[in-house]
C-alpha cells in the first residue's frame, strides 16, 4: 500500500514538473517579450520563408533568434505569412509577432508628394523609395496611356492629377492602385466652390494644372503667387504668348540652366510658349495647392511683365508696359552680372 502511494506521489510529482517545464516553455517561446529594438521589417510578395527568416534575423529586432524560430515552426508561420510593412515595438512577444505577419496587420507608411517633381522618372523614384512597387513598375504605370485615358487624363497632363500632400497608405499599394487614391484624392480636391471658380475664370481644371505649374517655377514666393498668375491670366486674354522662361527650360530638358538666352528660345516644342501662343499641353511639373489656389484666386492687375528683382530673395518687379520692364530687367542684370564677377574674383 504503501508503495502504491509512493508511485502515485512519483507520478504526481513528475507530471507537475512536466507541467511546469511545459509551462515555462510555453512562456519563454510564446509570451516572454522577444524585441530587443523597436524597428519595421519589409516583407515582399515574392518573399519565400527562408527569405522572410533572414529578413527577421538580420533586422535586429528580436532578442531570442531561437525561440521565435521555435514559435513559427510551432503556428505554421512557413505556410501563412502575408508582405508588408510591419513594425515591431517593445513588449511584443512571439505569439503576438507571428500573428501579426500572418495574418497582414500592416503598420500604414507616409508618402509626401511635394510640389516640384517635374518628370515621371522622379516622381517614380520618389514613390519607390516608400513602396514596395519598384520604380520600374511606377514607370509603366505613369506611361500606360490607356490607364490615364480611364482617368480621364493624358500623359501630358497626367501630373495634375497629383495633389501634393502627405497620404497615409499601405506600403504594398500597387502602381495602380496609387493612381486610383490619387484620382480619389484629386475629385476631392476639385470640390464644388474649386471648380465654380475655374468656370469662372475660363479656365478648365486641366488649364488651371498647367498654369499653376509655370507659377510655382517662376516663384516659390507664396505671397506674389497670385500676381503672378495673374500676368499670364492678362496675356492670355490679350491673345499674347506666355514666353515663360520654365516652359522652354522643360522643352529643352536641362533643369542646370541657369539664365535663359536667345539660342534657348529657338526649341521645338509645343512646350515652348515663346513659339505657341496659349497654355503647353501641360503641367511642366505637379503642382502645389498654394499655387493651384493663386490661379483660381488670381490678382486681378494691369501688369503684363515681370522680372526677378535685383535683391534677389525670390521677389519680382512688376510691370504694366514693356519699357518699365526694360528698367527692371536691366537692373536687374546688372546686379546679376556685377554680383558673378565678385564670385570670380573670390575664387
Amino acid at each position: 500500500m504503501k508503495l502504491h502511494k509512493k508511485i502515485i506521489l512519483i507520478v504526481l510529482v513528475s507530471l507537475a514538473l512536466i507541467g511546469a517545464l511545459l509551462a515555462c516553455g510555453y512562456y519563454f517561446i510564446f509570451q516572454k517579450n522577444n524585441i530587443a529594438e523597436e524597428g519595421f521589417i519589409k516583407i515582399y510578395r515574392n518573399m519565400d520563408y527562408e527569405q522572410l527568416s533572414t529578413a527577421i534575423d538580420t533586422s535586429g529586432i528580436l532578442a531570442n533568434k531561437a525561440t521565435f524560430h521555435i514559435a513559427a515552426r510551432t503556428m505554421d508561420l512557413e505556410r501563412y505569412f502575408e508582405p508588408g510593412l510591419y513594425k515591431f515595438k517593445k513588449g511584443m512577444n512571439n505569439k503576438v509577432i507571428i500573428r501579426t505577419i500572418a495574418h497582414g496587420w500592416q503598420t500604414p507608411t507616409n508618402v509626401t508628394i511635394s510640389g516640384y517633381i517635374r518628370s515621371k522618372e522622379k516622381l517614380a523614384q520618389v514613390l519607390s523609395s516608400k513602396l514596395e512597387a519598384d520604380s520600374t513598375l511606377f514607370m509603366q504605370v505613369l506611361s500606360d496611356t490607356i490607364l490615364m485615358h480611364s482617368f480621364g487624363f493624358t500623359e501630358a497632363s497626367y501630373p495634375g492629377m497629383i495633389i501634393p500632400n502627405t497620404y497615409e497608405m499601405w506600403w504594398t499599394v500597387t502602381p495602380v492602385e496609387f493612381l486610383e487614391r490619387m484620382k480619389k484624392e484629386y475629385d476631392r480636391f476639385w470640390n464644388e466652390e474649386r471648380c465654380a471658380k475655374a468656370d469662372s475664370i475660363g479656365l478648365t481644371k486641366d488649364q488651371v494644372s498647367t498654369l499653376a505649374s509655370i507659377v510655382i517655377e517662376e516663384t516659390k514666393y507664396e505671397p506674389e503667387m497670385a500676381t503672378v498668375a495673374g500676368v499670364y491670366m492678362n496675356r492670355l486674354k490679350k491673345g499674347m504668348r506666355l514666353q515663360a522662361d520654365p516652359t522652354v527650360l522643360f522643352a529643352i530638358g536641362d533643369r542646370s540652366i541657369r539664365r535663359v538666352l536667345r539660342t534657348h528660345l529657338n526649341v521645338d516644342s509645343p512646350y515652348n510658349t515663346y513659339k505657341h501662343t496659349g497654355l503647353p499641353p501641360g503641367p511642366i511639373t505637379i503642382p502645389p495647392i498654394s499655387a493651384l489656389d493663386a490661379v483660381l484666386n488670381y490678382e486681378d492687375h494691369e501688369y503684363i511683365y515681370f522680372c526677378a528683382k535685383d535683391t534677389f530673395d525670390g521677389q519680382h518687379s512688376f510691370a504694366k508696359d514693356y519699357k518699365e520692364h526694360l528698367r527692371n530687367a536691366r537692373a536687374y542684370h546688372r546686379a546679376f552680372t556685377a554680383r558673378e564677377k565678385a564670385k570670380s574674383t573670390e575664387n
